[in-house]
């Protein structure tokens, strides 16, 4: 009897060490887990630019020269950062130059803010026959988001721009239709006198 119980004791006991060993490693190996996992990414908002900002910048186009933003004041402006490798880019180019197209010598200007190399853009602007002026630079074109207190992690992305320079707000992503036109109505509003810059700023928050 006492034999049986012994043999009984010497089991348990080997049990309850191969179990606690067990809780052990798994423990570790989650702790070892959560070290190696990096932190989980946050989206954070874009801050909006100080009011009354005008962005200011020089960059080439693709005749050559040096162009100053203040060449094109005067006309409300889409600012739109591009990138020849950039799938999203690419399938926006069409409705923007539909959208040129309908806006005339007089309405809003769309100009092409190619984060880019000259080369690149040059033999892509052949096919896609671009009827809005370019601009390239590499990390010259970022310059021009980031000196404007822009914080932004992928392309495209469209600062709006009023006619006298005064920065208004961005859109993040892929423009489409409906976004082009929420923009054009707010526009149109704020040359109406019907809303002032603040509220056409709000008017254009995502």
């Amino acid at each position: 009897m006492s034999r049986t119980i012994l043999i009984f004791s010497v089991a348990l006991v080997s049990l309850m060490a191969g179990a606690l060993f067990m809780a052990g490693r798994i423990a570790a190996v989650k702790t070892e887990s959560m070290a190696a996992k990096p932190p989980q990414a946050q989206a954070t908002a874009a801050p909006a630019l100080e009011t009354n900002s005008h962005p200011s910048f020089s960059l080439m186009g693709l005749d050559g020269e040096m162009h100053d933003f203040d060449e094109y004041d005067g006309r409300h402006r889409l600012l739109n950062f591009w990138a020849t490798w950039c799938a999203p880019c690419r399938r926006e180019i069409p409705l923007l130059k539909e959208f040129q197209a309908e806006q005339g010598d007089d309405g809003i200007l769309v100009l092409g803010i190619a984060v880019d190399i000259m080369e690149d853009v040059q033999q892509y602007a052949e096919a896609a026959d671009f009827n809005y002026p370019i601009l390239v630079g590499e990390m010259d074109a970022m310059a021009v988001a980031e000196q404007s207190g822009l914080q932004f992690h992928a392309m495209p992305f469209t600062m709006i721009v009023t006619a006298d320079g005064e920065y208004l707000n961005a859109h993040f992503g892929e423009l489409h239709r409906p976004d082009l036109d929420k923009i054009s109505d707010v526009l149109a509003r704020l040359d109406a006198g019907e809303i002032d810059t603040d509220t056409a700023r709000k008017a254009l928050e995502l």
